[in-house]
């Protein structure tokens, strides 16, 4: 990672979609927290699942920030925005900014980490301290992380079995995922990583 930038400088427009300011400064310190890597490695360790802007250096910061962008395209559509509180939609983008955190695990592993959103979920529980995030507001962050694979809860390499996404906010922060990794996507950045409009 560029030493010169911080973690949060990274995700800044990302994280000034939030409104809440409470939940900005929890979201600092929970991007701060995350391994060096997550700023580094591609999306997809093998290249199969993403499309070609989340590959290579910096990739999978680069899938985050597409399915935040996704987040707050359609948040600004009244018709799927009136169904949240602004809360909910805060929370919903802070958990996609961090639902990869661990993708690789705790120590970067060549291949993802299947449980990664398990992974992150236990993450989050175990820095609360460290945050001024309710109890409620954990549960909700982390719920709709462990469920971010959607119907790909299983793996033939591992036997944990991931929830699948139940809730509103479950299947909208899967959605938001799932179309950030679709290969037809053609999203340009800059050379900050920044999306290009």
């Amino acid at each position: 990672m560029n030493e010169t930038i911080s973690k949060t400088e990274v995700f800044k427009v990302e994280i000034d979609y939030i409104k809440n300011e409470r939940y900005k400064e929890n979201i600092k310190t929970l991007v701060n927290i995350l391994p060096d890597y997550f700023f580094e490695v591609p999306a997809s360790s093998t290249g199969k699942y993403h499309p070609s802007f989340a590959l290579g250096q910096g990739g999978l910061v680069r899938h985050t920030k597409v399915a935040v962008r996704i987040a707050k395209e359609l948040f600004n559509d009244e018709s799927v925005s009136g169904a949240y509180t602004n809360n909910e939609k805060d929370l919903m983008m802070m958990a996609l900014i961090m639902h990869d955190g661990l993708k690789s695990g705790l120590k970067k592993s060549q291949y993802t980490n299947f449980d990664h959103p398990i992974l992150v979920s236990n993450y989050i529980k175990e820095n609360k301290d460290k945050l001024t995030l309710k109890e409620n507001e954990i549960i909700f962050l982390c719920s709709v992380i462990e469920s971010h694979m959607g119907p790909w809860n299983t793996n033939s390499y591992s036997n944990v079995v991931l929830p699948k996404p139940e809730s509103r906010f479950q299947r909208f922060v899967h959605m938001c995922d799932y179309l950030a990794s679709r290969k037809f996507l053609d999203v340009k950045f800059d050379k900050d990583n920044n999306i290009i409009d």
